[in-house]
């Protein structure tokens, strides 16, 4: 198990009394939504390959072809595992061409050393974006989402989602979704805080707001 234990050592009370004072929009979802309630999984390769499998997918989908490269790997993924089966048994079990040459593709830069997990947990965000993004398809959203729930960095904007565009635009009564720097701007006052407001903004979309 990977030490995440830096990022875990933030307060959700803290965070939640910054976020309240920070923004009276937020602070209304925060009180309709209740308490923070975070699930992580660890950064290692298993969840990185389960974040290729799911881009693009519904849930269902997603969780089916993924418990069938499990099968077929002999349970939990693992570079070693993916590499020894043939690109046909990855298809086979559900993965697109370009789903399988993307998570051959992580599992030959993990086994060589050039994408190291150990060394993730030790890295500043800009770092680990930069790391992940060199294995083919793996872009700048799926880095923030590791970032957010395998590396448990606090504070992490995913600029790139569409339910983080789409909450900010009702919660804001934007007249369109708004681009990146919009978005930087808006969440300005959540520092150091930006994961656990992305958290009560994709929970927003299921409820009414008071604006």
């Amino acid at each position: 198990m990977l030490d995440v234990s830096r990022a875990g050592s933030v307060s959700p009370r803290k965070a939640l009394a910054h976020l309240r004072g920070a923004d009276p929009r937020l602070a209304s979802v925060i009180a309709r939504i209740g308490a923070y309630r975070q699930e992580f999984s660890q950064p290692d390769f298993p969840a990185l390959a389960r974040c290729i499998v799911y881009q693009q997918l519904n849930g269902r989908a997603a969780a089916t072809i993924h418990g069938r490269v499990e099968e077929a790997c002999g349970g939990p993924l693992s570079a070693e595992s993916i590499l020894r089966l043939r690109p046909a048994r990855l298809r086979k079990a559900g993965l697109s061409g370009q789903k399988m040459q993307y998570v051959r593709d992580l599992a030959r830069q993990t086994k060589s050393g050039a994408l190291d997990f150990a060394a993730l947990p030790t890295l500043d965000d800009e770092a680990v974006i930069a790391m992940l993004t060199r294995v083919k398809g793996i872009g700048v959203w799926t880095a923030h989402m590791f970032l957010m729930f395998a590396l448990r960095r606090p504070d992490v904007l995913a600029t790139g989602d569409y339910g983080i565009r789409a909450a900010m635009k009702k919660l804001y009564a934007l007249e369109e979704l708004p681009k990146p720097p919009e978005m930087e701007s808006i969440a300005a006052p959540w520092r150091p805080y930006r994961s656990i407001a992305c958290w009560y903004l994709w929970r927003s979309l299921d409820i009414e707001v008071s604006l």
